[in-house]
């Protein structure tokens, strides 16, 4: 079957790929480096003839809140057009937990604006809210950054790895639609704060991080339940711990 990834050559879409090549399916790996745009539309009816899903993993390039928010309603309007004339009969969309109960997130207002316009097109589809990626922690760790010192909300996360992600993205394209919202997320627990320290020390930085509850996350702030799934997640298996110990060794 064809599935067409929209976002393919990025950190989950690249993997999603490869996953769904090796069980045997047509995939094409769609992003404006491939000529396939889904803001201007250029290549885009074209990559979608005979494809029987998609899946959009594709992120805004800036986080800015207007930016963000046109980026998600205008990719997403043009995205879930071009597969009503295509005949597309499966949406699959990366999204995020947390984008229905931040609603001081910019970000998290747009992923919300982008989860509704799917729900209201005729396409069937899986919305996948996944938690935030064991990939992104150095970052959410630099970007709290102050001179010595880091200030963190201590609210728990459950953090996954990117290839459980793009594992269980794979399975879901290849099944029948969802037509709902499927959590994902890893395999613990993990205040925030301290998913920072446990970074930095396997990084050799020796940067202080300060537990701070009115620390702001991409606008908002935290408590335990803004970014953790509900009851019955899918989850990953690959622990924080480990991804640390195995990315430290191969760098």
């Amino acid at each position: 079957m064809k599935i067409v990834v929209i976002g393919g050559s990025g950190l989950i879409g690249s993997k999603v790929v490869g996953l769904l090549r090796g069980k045997g399916h047509e995939v094409l790996a769609a992003s404006p480096n491939t000529g396939v745009n889904t803001i201007t539309r250029e290549g885009l009816a074209e990559a979608l003839t005979g494809a029987a899903v998609v899946v959009d993993v594709a992120n805004s390039p800036s986080f800015e809140d207007k930016a963000v928010l046109e980026f998600f309603e205008t990719a997403g309007r043009n995205l879930l057009a071009a597969e009503v004339a295509a005949g597309v009969g499966h949406h699959v969309a990366l999204s995020v937990i947390g984008a229905d109960r931040l609603p001081e997130s910019g970000y998290m207002r747009a992923k919300f604006a982008q989860e509704r316009l799917i729900q209201n097109s005729r396409i069937p589809y899986t919305i996948v809210r996944s938690t935030q990626f064991f990939e992104f922690v150095g970052a959410i760790t630099q970007s709290a950054g102050d001179g010595p010192t880091i200030r963190l909300s201590p609210a728990l996360l459950q953090p996954i790895a990117s290839d459980d992600v793009a594992s269980a993205l794979a399975k879901l394209a290849a099944g029948n639609p969802a037509n709902g919202i499927v959590e994902l997320a890893g395999p613990e627990k993990i205040p925030l704060d301290e998913l920072a320290r446990l970074h930095l020390a396997a990084k050799g930085d020796s940067r202080r991080v300060i537990a701070d509850v009115h620390a702001r996350y991409f606008g908002t702030e935290l408590d335990d339940r803004s970014l953790t799934p509900g009851e019955t997640p899918l989850l990953g298996s690959i622990r924080f711990e480990d991804w640390l110990r195995r990315s430290s060794a191969r760098a």
